[in-house]
């Protein structure tokens, strides 16, 4: 969950809402193919949940700033520097607009070619 102060107070956003939000902009992405589970329990959830967005995004707030870590994976003969920017690009525009925050860093791993 991410907190935050504004004129109005506490506004409060679940990990939830940022994993659709992120995942709906990656997958409008140029290059992408779809997201790629993050870890072995994104592999699990996957299994049991194959519509889940929540894989494949991790949203970390640090100093009111966010960190986001993406694995996607990208379409065979696309440059994934490409790819990559295009994603870090829609990423970062669409949490700021959406949200207000800032976004510090997103760290995109690209963990499949698909065919």
């Amino acid at each position: 969950m991410v907190s935050f102060y504004n004129t109005f107070g506490e506004v409060s956003m679940t990990g939830e809402y940022f994993s659709e939000l992120v995942a709906r902009a990656v997958q409008t992405g140029f290059g992408v193919a779809g997201m790629a589970p993050g870890s072995v329990s994104d592999n699990l959830l996957s299994f049991v949940s194959p519509e889940s967005h929540e894989k494949g995004v991790r949203v970390t707030e640090v100093d009111g700033k966010l960190i986001i870590d993406l694995h996607i994976k990208v379409t065979y003969g696309v440059n994934i520097a490409a790819a990559v920017k295009s994603v870090t690009h829609k990423v970062r525009y669409t949490v700021e607009e959406a949200t207000g925050l800032l976004v510090r860093r997103i760290n995109v791993s690209v963990d499949d070619v698909v065919g």
